[in-house]
């Protein structure tokens, strides 16, 4: 998968379906490499001193093991690994870094996101609903962004509950730094996941290809806070167009005209309390489970 991808021919998203369809990466690769990536299929790209499959398999093979002992594994759409939940949603990404362990427990995750500038209302809400969110066995899911996403990273941590983060950047950076040591501290106790390649710094689109990673692999989406520019905004957004529930604060709904708008849409619920999130979760999901 690695060498495919840095082929460069496609969209990432194209490859994970192409290759879930072929049941092989190397196939693609191979595809990839005897024509220009067109249906025509005229132009070849198996010049001289052209690598082939083989050689970027290869070079794949050493970074793979590199990034293995730096403790950062690779899950592609066709390994076990790669988790239920994303895999079921149509931009899912082909494959994802892991840093840390995730758990059959993380099926069950919970989005809890909001703005990084957040109010002391809105960080302790996040921090409420992140504790009662463990207390029930629900592993708490978010992108390690500073304000919101913080606030409930730290609370489930504090309940020594799961906590996933979702991040915008590769996995051996950090952002923002001053998050760093929580970031070590969740791969060294829950898991840290990325779809990015490690040394991959942050980016302007890193961070919302980062929200429908985190939309894709969490049961659900709660907004605690978001203006109407938040990533947080974004992600709900995607919830809802990936057929996942999205759970927005009373006090948000009250505040911004987006939210009061999403409101009114068929999968959002409107809550007062992080009891009527988890009254809402157990009615969605006892007969089975919110994954397609």
């Amino acid at each position: 998968m690695v060498a495919l991808l840095r082929t460069g021919r496609r969209s990432w998203v194209e490859y994970a379906a192409m290759v879930e369809e072929r049941g092989s990466a190397r196939a693609i690769l191979e595809d990839e490499l005897a024509t220009d990536g067109n249906a025509s299929g005229q132009q070849t790209l198996l010049t001289p001193g052209h690598p082939d499959a083989q050689d970027l398999i290869d070079a794949a093979q050493t970074d793979l093991e590199r990034w293995d002992a730096q403790g950062m594994r690779l899950a592609t759409v066709l390994d076990p690994a790669y988790p239920a939940n994303l895999r079921a949603v149509h931009d899912r990404p082909p494959m994802v870094f892991v840093a840390g362990c995730l758990t059959p427990a993380d099926g069950n995750g919970i989005a809890v996101v909001g703005a990084r500038k957040a109010t002391s209302h809105g960080l302790a809400s996040a921090a409420a609903i992140a504790q009662h969110l463990t207390e029930h066995g629900y592993t708490v899911v978010s992108g390690l962004a500073a304000g919101i996403d913080t606030a409930a990273h730290t609370a489930a941590l504090g309940r020594s509950g799961r906590t996933v983060a979702v991040i915008g950047t590769g996995l051996a950076r950090c952002y923002p730094p001053q998050n760093a040591a929580l970031q070590r501290r969740i791969a060294s106790e829950c898991a840290v996941i990325s779809q990015f390649w490690p040394d991959a710094p942050p980016t302007r689109r890193s961070f919302p290809m980062r929200n429908a990673v985190m939309s894709g692999f969490a049961l659900a989406t709660v907004v605690v806070e978001a203006s109407d520019t938040s990533g947080a905004r974004m992600q709900a957004r995607l919830a809802l167009a990936q057929g996942r529930p999205v759970f927005l604060l009373a006090s948000l709904v009250a505040q911004q005209a987006w939210a009061h708008d999403y409101a009114k849409r068929p999968g959002t619920h409107v809550v007062r309390d992080p009891t009527d999130i988890t009254t809402v979760l157990e009615r969605l999901i006892a007969p089975g489970s919110l994954v397609a």
